[in-house]
């Protein structure tokens, strides 16, 4: 395992699968609303990860089907479905670990779920968080990634931004910012050109004056 090995301003966090894992709740979810639209399920719960929900339902383009209000009751549903949420392994004490002005989460969940999801989990959420409400444009868009560090008063040049899924992963480089790709929700191998940890229990961080250094443990 490499670490990236410069000095970074701040650390920008994925949400599902990064942080924390709902991947079940997701898509038993979504496993429904497809069967329910006549899509294959199996073939299609695998493109939901990692867009915004609305973005999901409109590129299908269904006939008579509103994205917007589609996108709505797939959450609304989601909101119900938190039993199994669980953190990453060493998520919660990485995060505890930072500077609360070093970080924040980009997530394309929008706001209300990601709170539901994030409490499900026991982590905390920055004040500074961007979900997909903020963010007209989602992921692979850099734009919420270049919001989150404005936020936190940094170029994106000089953040983090620690991903697991590839939308999220094209936002990050979109916006000029280094990656580290989570690879604890990845049912195999896929190869990367970023460096990957599985979770959090094998690395922490050094806070220096000038930032935040990734060290392995």
């Amino acid at each position: 395992m490499t670490l990236p090995t410069r000095t970074y301003a701040a650390f920008l966090f994925d949400m599902d699968g990064t942080i924390l894992t709902s991947i079940a709740s997701a898509e038993r979810t979504w496993t429904k609303w497809a069967i329910a639209h006549g899509l294959d399920a199996a073939t299609f719960v695998p493109t939901i990860h990692g867009v915004q929900s609305v973005e999901t339902v409109r590129r299908l383009n269904l006939p008579g089907v509103d994205p917007v209000a589609e996108a709505a009751a797939i959450t609304a549903a989601e909101m119900l479905d938190v039993g199994d949420i669980e953190p990453i392994a060493g998520a919660a004490a990485f995060l505890a670990s930072l500077p609360p002005e070093r970080w924040t989460i980009v997530t394309s969940a929008p706001r209300a779920l990601a709170e539901v999801r994030l409490k499900a989990a026991g982590l905390p959420m920055p004040a500074t968080m961007i979900a997909a409400d903020d963010i007209p444009n989602g992921k692979p868009a850099p734009d919420c990634f270049l919001v989150a560090a404005e936020r936190l008063g940094v170029t994106a040049a000089d953040c983090l931004v620690f991903e697991d899924a590839a939308a999220g992963i094209a936002a990050g480089e979109a916006a000029g910012a280094d990656v580290l790709v989570i690879t604890a929700t990845h049912s195999h191998g896929v190869a990367m050109s970023h460096p990957t940890i599985v979770d959090y229990r094998s690395v922490a961080v050094v806070i220096g004056a000038d930032g935040l250094t990734l060290t392995h443990v």
